[in-house]
């Protein structure tokens, strides 16, 4: 078998680069299939686009270079390299572009182009002349064009790339709204490009204009002044005075300064009564005499307005289940005109005509409720059971439930009014019915936009004064307070425009991709892409050994439950897009059962052996999917995988299935692809990097099998290896620890089986578990680590090993809750009931926190300490923490005399200690400049003061707040500011998060 690039090679520090940079938190210059539709897990385009090309394309050999003798490009290693970097779309030096903005972001500069000098990589095609070279050579490669395949395509990264590329291939999806999305994003650009979008936009247009018309009596309007959003919070009677209580987590609209505004509740009428409803002032400036940071709910506990008192959750959830949970118009944010070209914002206070236009809404969906319900406009569906029930516990048992009655009228006006248009389009293009259709199902999609943004459970960013969609998060959390979009003039008009620049933007990248030189031959690019909707475990659509390349991201265990959260979506497209595409949208819910995800929900009657049935459940349909990509795959094929999760119980499942499944681990190469800003990663001993597996299929007859002990030393020096791999790359924390697993899970691939100590009945040896081979890669991870952090001379106890270890090796204050226990564990046995008993930890929800030295130590005064349980005396690090804690509020000058006092200034070990732990806090900073790690700044001083070895602050290009001249880590030379603008965040992409995490 000819080798291919990636078994050799992958440009792992340029790819993570440019990854980075095309998740750069700047409006418009996303790649457009992230705006096109919510998908809660996409990779990025350049690191898809990378890992297919070096999947198929040969590495380098003399052979190669002979073949093509004309190519330039293909004559050295280092030419065929810098050429594999052009097709990716990296015309420049990333790595070097990003030192220079680091430093000139330190120094408060601005560089044109931001240091790149060439747009991000995704946005640069590939010229005719590349694709037809590299037609050539995949056909010299494969002998014919390869096919490519991807089981799990989920938001299309993977199949965007390659047939960008112009490679052919077959994108699968068992989640209905995955396989549309795969239809819009991917199969429909492919097939007619650029050519649709003014389709798009006359039919739209006609569209939109008949719901404004249809809806304009429900919405106040005047000519100076429009409507940005309505801010609405959810109410409960007062269990003691009866009056309507507003339920707001703050009562800020608007902290800026020179802009402050908050609203002020108001519980008397004119006459010194107690008024039913509050009345509503919208105060600003120094009118604001109160905490707005203060709101009336918190955990779930409400706070009466009336008389000060709680409101217990119980009642507060017993009320909504009962229907008796109302929304109250707290306030209307606005922007009015002050000239021909310019406007400002605001907010006002709810008038007789905001709540006059709310009952029209509700008697005119009562009127249309009846037909609609009989023409199945509106959903019908429950919302089933599940791991997050709080829509059930709040009182929205259905779909339609998390709609209020005006957003409801809305959605069903839009449903509505697009069943007309079908005939209408195909009427209009009866010549070409396909084309009609692909208009038809774009437009369809525009209810998956408009439900995202205008729900009871999307909201209003107020320190962006923007609004936020319903999936900022990953999950259903409750909004008490939630923001209403203006559903007659504003959501489907914009709506239309984010898909006309959506689709219009995927579909220029494919044009532009491969264009003649000539610019008179229009001629474009034949593509292949089919889609399909269906069990990954049977590809129907596949023979057996048709498909060189199996490239996929497949499910994380147990990180997003899709189908659970993506019935938000299909309840309503399959009433629009379904109508279209009847094969996408069979079914009455999405496929739970089917789902290849560890969903606990699904075992929840099994009590505690829930999470072991579920994680067994996850590993049987990996095994599956995989057998099946083992079948359809030629005997010369590749088998790559894209896996982020940092949980080892999810490798553990991964691992054993892609083995059991009979293929081997050929490389493993981590790259940093995940958003630093997105919820899920801040903060958190998340996974940034994703780690690219590349497998070949397994030829057993010369394997006898081996003892895990035979393969230890090999798997210990693979993992050392990888550390220094890593180091180079700056991959640190729970990243370096992550990129360990791929090649340790190689080295017992490619000897499998692999037999333990353990025996059975019959005695002969016991095939290992993964979790084996994993816990002998972290404890090489371990040895490396205490030898980096602690020093070859130095011994501490087994707790402060913990901390230490902890830091060192997750560089984060959360931890995962196995990893936290197997390294208890392996340090002398320790149990986190005994940490946690030391008030070293918490452990909540399946993390690990480590908690801050003030919230585990008191201080009185001057140097006397207030232990509560905690003993300075019982561990090296609680007389660590004892001295940042009093350096940390009464100065280092009392931390130095504590010091001095107990003789640990002079202690060897106490010495070590800081310096190990120096060692392992990480020191990023945020962009005010203070560290992330709260303890960092002050054990540092204490480090100069016993004349330790302080590690130097790392530089680096700290994110900026929109609005702001510098830019994180930039986008292009062409224009790289927000202009603060846009009311609507064009990003509707749930792996992508910029709101506060306070719901």
């Amino acid at each position: 078998m000819k080798r291919v690039l990636i078994e050799d090679w992958l440009p792992i520090r340029e790819l993570g680069a440019e990854s980075k940079r095309e998740s750069s938190p700047i409006p418009g210059q996303f790649p457009k299939l992230k705006t096109l539709h919510v998908w809660w897990a996409r990779r990025p385009l350049v690191a898809s686009t990378g890992v297919v090309l070096a999947s198929v394309m040969p590495a380098w050999s003399k052979s190669l270079a002979d073949a093509f003798p004309e190519a330039a490009e293909v004559q050295s290693v280092e030419s065929y390299r810098k050429w594999f970097l052009h097709l990716c779309g990296i015309w420049g030096d990333p790595i070097a572009a990003q030192a220079e903005l680091a430093a000139a972001n330190l120094a408060g500069k601005k560089l044109k182009g931001n240091g790149y000098g060439y747009k991000q990589a995704f946005r640069n095609s590939p010229s005719k002349r590349d694709l037809d070279l590299l037609r050539a050579i995949l056909v010299w490669q494969w002998g014919e064009v390869p096919l490519v395949a991807d089981s799990t395509a989920g938001g299309g990264s993977i199949p965007f790339a390659a047939s960008r590329m112009c490679i052919p291939v077959l994108a699968n999806d068992l989640n209905p709204v995955a396989a549309g999305v795969l239809a819009a994003g991917v199969e429909i650009p492919a097939s007619y490009g650029t050519r649709l979008v003014e389709d798009l936009k006359s039919f739209g247009t006609t569209l939109v204009s008949r719901i404004q018309s249809i809806l304009a009596n429900v919405y106040p309007a005047t000519p100076e002044q429009s409507t940005v959003a309505l801010i609405f919070t959810n109410a409960v009677r007062c269990p003691r005075t009866g009056g309507w209580v507003p339920l707001i987590k703050q009562r800020w609209l608007n902290k800026e300064d020179g802009a402050k505004t908050a609203i002020r509740f108001l519980t008397t009428n004119s006459d010194g009564s107690l008024s039913d409803y509050p009345g509503i002032e919208i105060v600003t400036g120094d009118a604001i005499d109160f905490d707005p940071s203060v709101g009336t709910v918190k955990g779930g506990v409400g706070t009466s307005i009336y008389d000060g008192l709680a409101i217990p959750s119980a009642y507060i959830t017993e009320q909504a289940q009962k229907g008796e949970m109302r929304q109250i118009l707290v306030a209307v944010a606005t922007k009015t005109k002050v000239g021909a070209r310019k406007s400002v914002r605001g907010f006002r206070a709810p008038t007789a005509a905001d709540i006059e236009a709310l009952v029209r809404a509700e008697e005119m969906l009562a009127q249309k409720m009846p037909a609609w319900e009989s023409q199945d406009v509106i959903p019908s569906e429950e919302i089933p059971e599940g791991n997050d029930m709080r829509p059930r516990q709040y009182g929205m048992p259905r779909w339609r439930d998390m709609f209020t009655p005006r957003q409801l009228l809305v959605h069903g006006t839009f449903v509505e009014e697009f069943r007309k248009l079908i005939p209408e389009v195909r009427e209009t293009l009866s010549g070409d019915p396909e084309r009609a259709d692909a208009v038809l199902f774009e437009l369809g999609l525009m209810i998956g936009k408009s439900t995202n943004w205008d729900s009871k459970m999307s909201s209003w960013d107020v320190s962006r004064q923007k609004m936020r969609s319903v999936f900022d998060r990953h999950d259903f959390a409750f909004k008490w307070d939630f923001a209403e979009f203006q559903g007659a003039d504003e959501l489907y008009p914009w709506c239309l425009s984010q898909l006309t620049d959506a689709y219009g933007g995927i579909a220029e990248l494919l044009d532009a991709t491969g264009k003649p030189e000539v610019s008179e031959d229009q001629t474009r690019i034949t593509r292949s892409v089919v889609v399909f909707h269906g069990n990954a475990a049977d590809l129907v659509g596949a023979k057996d050994g048709s498909v060189a390349l199996v490239c996929m991201d497949p499910p994380y265990h147990d990180n997003v439950m899709y189908a659970e959260l993506s019935d938000y979506f299909y309840v309503w497209e399959k009433r629009t897009c379904g109508l279209i595409r009847p094969d996408l949208y069979d079914s009455e819910l999405t496929d739970k059962d089917n789902e290849a995800v560890a969903n606990l929900s699904r075992f929840k009657d099994f009590g505690k052996g829930a999470k072991a049935l579920a994680k067994a459940d996850y590993e049987r349909k990996m095994a599956g999917i995989f057998s099946e990509c083992r079948r359809v795959l030629r005997d010369d094929g590749i088998f790559t995988l894209m896996f982020t999760h940092k949980s080892a119980d999810a490798w553990s499942a991964l691992g054993k299935a892609v083995i059991e499944a009979g293929f081997v681990i050929e490389t493993s190469w981590p790259v940093r692809t995940e958003s630093a800003l997105s919820l899920h990663q801040v903060d958190q001993a998340a996974a940034a990097s994703t780690i690219m597996l590349a497998c070949r299929k397994r030829i057993d007859a010369d394997n006898y099998g081996h003892s895990l002990q035979q393969v230890t030393t090999e798997i210990q020096h693979v993992v050392a290896e990888t550390i220094e791999r890593c180091e180079e790359a700056g991959i640190q924390g729970v990243d370096q620890l992550l990129s360990t697993y791929g090649p340790a899970l190689a080295v017992v691939s490619a000897k499998w089986p692999v037999y333990g100590t353990n025996v059975d009945e019959s005695g002969n040896a016991n095939v290992i578990e993964i979790d084996d081979v994993l816990t002998v890669a972290q404890e090489e991870v371990m040895r490396i680590q205490r030898q980096r952090v602690f020093g070859s001379s130095t011994t501490f106890d087994s707790v402060t090993d913990f901390i230490l270890l902890a830091w060192s090796m997750f560089r984060s204050r959360e931890i995962p809750f196995d990893d936290a226990r197997k390294l208890a564990f392996n340090l002398g046995h320790l149990n986190l009931e005994t940490l946690e008993n030391m008030r070293l930890i918490t452990n909540a929800k399946g993390i690990v926190t480590l908690l801050e030295p003030s919230k585990r130590i008191g201080k009185v005064a001057g140097n006397q300490l207030r232990l509560d349980g905690v003993d300075p005396n019982a561990s090296l690090i609680d007389a660590v923490h004892a001295a940042i804690v009093i350096g940390g509020s009464s100065g280092i000058h009392d931390a130095k005399e504590y010091l001095q006092s107990t003789g640990l200034s002079n202690d060897t070990a106490f010495r070590g200690a800081v310096q190990a732990l120096l060692n392992a806090l990480p020191r990023a900073k945020n962009s005010k400049g203070d560290y992330e790690i709260v303890e960092v700044g002050i054990l540092s001083e204490i480090g100069h003061t016993l004349s330790l070895d302080v590690p130097p602050d790392p530089v680096f290009a700290a994110p900026m707040r929109p609005g702001t001249q510098l830019t994180f880590d930039g986008a292009d030379g062409e224009g790289e500011s927000d202009d603060n603008e846009e009311i609507f965040d064009d990003v509707d992409d749930g792996d992508i998060d910029y709101g506060d995490a306070d719901e």
